[in-house]
């Protein structure tokens, strides 16, 4: 049955093979595709995200059905708890402002939702220290090279620092 009624959100938590992987598993998403978003360089490829050369964050688009998937409980029941959004610029052994923790908003309801969701993940004693997740606008997307794309599932034994708390 085709979907009437779709959103796009734009989320950053380290390496996206690991974020990829956990999120297209979830019931209400659609599809998936790893990329970069919130930096300044036009058309960055992926060495560009390090050593902050492009600004970006490695990136998960994920178009879901809001009718299943609330954006709030995306951020809430999985996006926080599938990395530590307390550390600033780092998950696992990566690290770097590539790697930081971002939720790239798309109107004012999701801004919203963002902000009350890390509210209430704070709140909920799941992350000891504070959450630095950055909550900004959504911008410009920039697709991954295809070898990024669905990368767990042609590798399914790669290199991964994500997994459900």
């Amino acid at each position: 049955m085709p979907h009437e009624t779709t959103e796009t959100a734009y989320l950053a938590g380290g390496c996206f093979w690991g974020m990829e992987d956990l999120l297209r598993r979830i019931p209400g998403v659609l599809d998936t595709e790893v990329g970069y978003t919130g930096g300044w360089l036009e058309n960055p490829r992926y060495d560009d995200t390090h050593d902050s050369k492009s600004g970006h964050a490695e990136a998960v688009k994920i178009v879901f059905d809001p009718a299943i998937l609330a954006f709030e409980d995306l951020l809430v029941h999985h996006f926080f708890r599938m990395h530590d959004p307390s550390t600033p610029d780092r998950q696992g052994n990566d690290r770097g402002t590539q790697y930081r923790s971002a939720i790239f908003f798309t109107s004012a309801a999701q801004e919203a939702a963002a902000r009350a969701a890390v509210e209430r993940v704070q709140a909920s004693g799941l992350w000891p220290r504070p959450i630095v997740t950055q909550i900004a606008p959504f911008s410009r997307w920039w697709p991954g090279e295809d070898y990024h794309q669905d990368y767990l599932v042609r590798y399914p034994n790669g290199y991964t620092c994500h997994f459900m708390r």
